[in-house]
């Protein structure tokens, strides 16, 4: 993850933008009072807010892992984008 100080951020915040939605890499931002903020993109905002909410459901990931590890995954079939369902 890359760091800036706040005052280089702000003079450049357009460009920063551009870069955490073009490489999907957060930046944090620093200042001299010691309460940073981390710049993400907003594509990458809501897969975080999903996957909270994915997690909260009781069982959820346990049901997922389980399905992991039993499934035979030699029948699955590979999904092709541009078959017709």
């Amino acid at each position: 993850m890359s760091t800036i100080n706040i005052t280089n951020a702000r003079a450049n915040l357009y460009q920063l933008v551009s870069d955490v939605n073009v490489g999907f890499n957060p930046i944090t931002i620093v200042n001299n009072k010691g309460k940073n903020a981390v710049l993400i993109s907003e594509d990458e905002w809501k897969n975080i807010e999903e996957t909270l909410f994915l997690s909260s459901i009781p069982g959820y990931v346990d049901n997922i892992n389980n399905i992991r590890k039993t499934e035979n995954w030699e029948l699955a079939k590979k999904y092709e984008k541009d078959e017709e369902w």
